[in-house]
C-alpha cells in the first residue's frame, strides 16, 4: 500500500515539474543563452481572435485549371503531330472544356484520333466533323477526370499558399481546406495584411516567350495578329522620374520555358543603376532549354512573362549558358523580394479570389484576453467557494485537483506548442467545472457509505470504485465529442476540440488518482473518526 502510495505521488509531482518545465517559455518573455539547448522552447501561441490578425477565405478558380490543362494538351499535341509529319492547321483550346483538331483532309483523322488514345487515353474523342474544307477533331476531359484535377489543384494551391506564408515569415499561421473549393487563412499578428494578400494571392504564373517582331504592336488589335500570337502590355519605367506606363507587344501564344523549371530566385542589386532585379536558375533540363533557345534565337526579342504582364523582353545578344537569367522591372526592394518569395515557392496552379477578408486589431485581441482571463477567473472563483462552503475540507481536496487540473493542461498546450484562441479559454473554464463535477459525484458516493455506517477509510475507498465508471462514461462520450468536432470543425472550433480533449484526459487522472492520493496520504497519518465532507 505505501510503495503503490509513494508511486503515485510519485507521478503527480513528476507532471508538476514538467508542467512548469514546459511553461516557462510561454511565461518567461526572455531566457538565458543555456536553456535554448535541449530544455523546452516550444510556447503556448495565442490564436487570430487573442493576436489580432487577418482572416481570408479564398476561392480557387478550379475552372482556370483544367483550362490550363487542356492548353498544355494543345501544346503537347501539336508537338506530337510535327513529330510524326502529320499535317494539320490548328491545335488549340475551344471555350472551356475542349481541345480541337483541325486537319486539312479526312484522310489524317483516323492516324490523329490513334495518336491521341495512345498519348491521352483518358481524353473522350468526339465524332470528326466537317468545318468548311477541314475536319475538325474535339476532344474533352471526361467527368472523372476533371473532377480529379480540379481536387489536385486546390491540393496544391493549399501547399503553394503554405510556402508563401512560411517564407513570409508569418508565426503559427492556420491555412486548410474548406468546402470543395475553397481555402482558410488565418495570419496571427500581421501587421500588413494588404501586402500578405497579394502576395498569397498573386498567381505568379512565369513564362518565357519569343517576340513577334513581324506585327507592329501599336496598331495591332486581337482581329489582326496571326493565330498563335498574342497582344501583351510590357511595363515600362522612366529611369529619370520613376513614372511608369504600359505599352502593347504582340509575343508567341507559346511559352518556351516556364517557372516550373525554377530552382532559385534571389533579389539581387543592380550594380549600374543601382535597381533590384530577381536573379533566377534553373534545373538541368530549364538550364539545356534556355540554352539551345537563346542559341536559336540570337538577335531576338525575349519576353519575361509573369501573369500576362511582360515585365522585360531584352535583346538575345548571345548564346546563355549556365542557367542564370534576371527579372528587371519598375520596382523597389520590397516588390522584388515577395516576387522572388512566390518564384521559389511556386506558381498557383489556378487564380485564388478572396470573398472574405476580416481583420482583427490587436487591441480587440487583448480585450478579448482580459475578458477571457476576467470570465475565466470569475468561474473558478466561484467554484473554489462553493465547494469549499458545500463539502467543507473535502472541498479543499476538490479544488487542489482543479489547479492541478489547469496547470497540466496548460503545461500540455505549452508542450504541444498549441495555439490558445477565445473557445480555447472557454473550454478550459468548461474544464474548471467538469473538474469539480467528477469530484462531487465521488464525494456523494462517499456521503452515502458515511450514511450506511462504514468507516471513513472504507467510505472514500468505495466511493472512488463506484464513482469511477460514471466518470469514466460521461469522459469518454465528452472525449467523442471533441473528437468529432476537431475533425470536422475550422479554425476556433478547433482549438476548442483540442484543449477540451486534453482537459478530459487529464481530469481523469487528476479527480480519480491526485485527490485519492490527497486522501489516502491523510488518512495514513491520522487516525480520521469523522470525515469533514
Amino acid at each position: 500500500m505505501a510503495k503503490n502510495l509513494a508511486w503515485r505521488i510519485s507521478l503527480i509531482l513528476i507532471f508538476i515539474f514538467l508542467s512548469f518545465l514546459y511553461l516557462t517559455p510561454t511565461v518567461c518573455t526572455t531566457l538565458p543563452s543555456w536553456w535554448t539547448g535541449v530544455l523546452p522552447k516550444d510556447k503556448i501561441h495565442l490564436g487570430l481572435d487573442l493576436q489580432g490578425g487577418t482572416h481570408l477565405v479564398m476561392e480557387v478558380e478550379t475552372q482556370k485549371a483544367i483550362e490550363g490543362t487542356l492548353d498544355l494538351i494543345a501544346s503537347d499535341l501539336e508537338d506530337v503531330l510535327n513529330s510524326k509529319n502529320i499535317r494539320f492547321k490548328r491545335v488549340a483550346r475551344i471555350g472551356t472544356d475542349l481541345v480541337q483538331i483541325t486537319l486539312f483532309d479526312k484522310g489524317s483523322a483516323e492516324d490523329v484520333q490513334r495518336q491521341v488514345k495512345n498519348k491521352y487515353p483518358e481524353l473522350e474523342q468526339l465524332a470528326p466533323v466537317d468545318d468548311g474544307g477541314f475536319v475538325s477533331l474535339q476532344l474533352r476531359m471526361d467527368q472523372n477526370a476533371v473532377r480529379d484535377r480540379k481536387d489536385k489543384t486546390v491540393a496544391q494551391a493549399l501547399e503553394t499558399i503554405r510556402n508563401r506564408i512560411d517564407q513570409f515569415g508569418v508565426s503559427e499561421p492556420l491555412i486548410q481546406r474548406e468546402g470543395v473549393n475553397h481555402i482558410v487563412v488565418q495570419l496571427p499578428g500581421i501587421k500588413d495584411p494588404k501586402r500578405a494578400i497579394e502576395l498569397i494571392g498573386k498567381t505568379a504564373r512565369l513564362e518565357f516567350k519569343l517576340v513577334d517582331e513581324s506585327v507592329n504592336a501599336s496598331a495591332a488589335t486581337p482581329g489582326t495578329i496571326p493565330e498563335d500570337d498574342e497582344i501583351l502590355m510590357e511595363r515600362i519605367s522612366n529611369p529619370s522620374t520613376g513614372a511608369v506606363s504600359d505599352i502593347p507587344i504582340v509575343v508567341k501564344k507559346k511559352a518556351i520555358i516556364t517557372g516550373d523549371l525554377l530552382t532559385d530566385a534571389q533579389v539581387r542589386i543592380d550594380s549600374q543603376f543601382n535597381q533590384p532585379y530577381v536573379g533566377i536558375e534553373f534545373n538541368a533540363t530549364g538550364a539545356r532549354l534556355f540554352d539551345q533557345v537563346t542559341a536559336a534565337n540570337v538577335g531576338k526579342r525575349f519576353a519575361i512573362v509573369l501573369d500576362n504582364t511582360v515585365y522585360s523582353a531584352p535583346v538575345i545578344r548571345e548564346r546563355i549558358s549556365g542557367g542564370s537569367a534576371q527579372i528587371s522591372g519598375s520596382y523597389g526592394e520590397k516588390e522584388a523580394a515577395d516576387l522572388a518569395i512566390v518564384l521559389r515557392a511556386g506558381s498557383l496552379p489556378a487564380p485564388v479570389k478572396v470573398v472574405q477578408n476580416v481583420t482583427v486589431g490587436p487591441s480587440i485581441g487583448q480585450d478579448s484576453i482580459h475578458k477571457g482571463l476576467l470570465a475565466g477567473a470569475t468561474g473558478v472563483a466561484l467554484v473554489v467557494i462553493f465547494m469549499a462552503i458545500y463539502y467543507r475540507l473535502a472541498g479543499f481536496v476538490a479544488n487542489f485537483g482543479m489547479v492541478l487540473n489547469i496547470l497540466y493542461l496548460m503545461g500540455a498546450l505549452a508542450a504541444l506548442g498549441a495555439t490558445l484562441t477565445l473557445p480555447g479559454i472557454a473550454a478550459i473554464v468548461l474544464l474548471v467545472g467538469m473538474s469539480v463535477d467528477s469530484n462531487v459525484l465521488i464525494f456523494e458516493r462517499i456521503k452515502e457509505e458515511i450514511r450506511l455506517g462504514r468507516t471513513p477509510r472504507m467510505s472514500i475507498d468505495s466511493g472512488y470504485d463506484k464513482a469511477f465508471m460514471t466518470i469514466m462514461d460521461s469522459h469518454v462520450t465528452t472525449l467523442i465529442t471533441a473528437a468529432v468536432l476537431f475533425q470536422f470543425g475550422t479554425g476556433p472550433v478547433k482549438g476548442f476540440a483540442v484543449s477540451l480533449s486534453l482537459g478530459i484526459i487529464i481530469n481523469l487522472f487528476t479527480s480519480l488518482v491526485a485527490t485519492k492520493v490527497i486522501f489516502d496520504s491523510f488518512l495514513r497519518r491520522v487516525d480520521v473518526k469523522k470525515l469533514s465532507i
